[in-house]
């Protein structure tokens, strides 16, 4: 759905509200991308009586200002509405999608009531521990997982902005921790801080620097 359209409440959802239950979440993570910051959840529970919020959409096909406006009002109308968060520490640990489930799973421990059933972007989750059903682009055709997509875009990048101001070599205010040239350059003059995913780096030194990841700048 091309950004700026009103999102509805997908046909999934209608049949899961009578099949399931009326409460039914979305969610979604930001941030299994970049090479600094968390990996961060969010799951929501917009109320089933009430008309789709318009504009909602896929997070990445909206601008920032919209995203802001929109995760507003996507606070203020859910039923209940939880995050969860994996740090850099937790990726390099266990690997990117095994912090990302556990991001999941904290975000769904934060939730105030249990949903009726849940809906996931991308593939089925085996220990995610609840059932769910799995939808490929979910933060595009679900309305409840857009609604996700948009308010954990939105932390995640306040959060790399706020870091950027103490880090100010990589431009994480621009580019919210993704590879882009002005951060590799970051990269190449100062090293890598504790927001980096030492994971990651391997392949981004070799690609561009022929060498080990450079000294960390602490």
């Amino acid at each position: 759905m091309a950004g700026g359209r009103r999102h509805r409440w997908s046909g999934l959802e209608r049949e899961l509200r009578q099949s399931a239950g009326p409460l039914v979440a979305g969610m979604d993570e930001v941030g299994r991308g970049p090479l600094a910051g968390p990996v961060v959840a969010c799951v929501v529970v917009m109320p089933p009586d009430a008309r789709a919020i318009a504009g909602v959409n896929d997070s990445k096909q909206l601008a920032a200002r919209e995203r802001d406006r929109l995760a507003l009002l996507i606070r203020g109308r859910a039923l209940a509405l939880a995050l969860g968060a994996a740090s850099v520490r937790e990726i390099d640990e266990f690997n990117i999608y095994k912090a990302t489930v556990l991001a999941m799973r904290r975000a769904l421990r934060r939730l105030p009531f249990a949903p009726d059933h849940l809906i996931v972007d991308g593939k089925p989750i085996r220990t995610l521990g609840v059932p769910h059903t799995a939808v490929v682009g979910g933060d595009a055709r679900c309305y409840a997982v857009a609604c996700a997509s948009i308010v954990a875009k939105v932390t995640r990048d306040r959060l790399m902005h706020a870091l950027a101001r103490r880090h100010p070599g990589y431009q994480w205010e621009r580019n919210v921790g993704y590879g882009t040239p002005a951060h590799l350059a970051g990269l190449s003059a100062h090293g890598a801080t504790v927001h980096h995913r030492r994971s990651f780096l391997p392949r981004v030194q070799t690609e561009l620097f022929g060498q080990g990841p450079p000294a960390s700048n602490m």
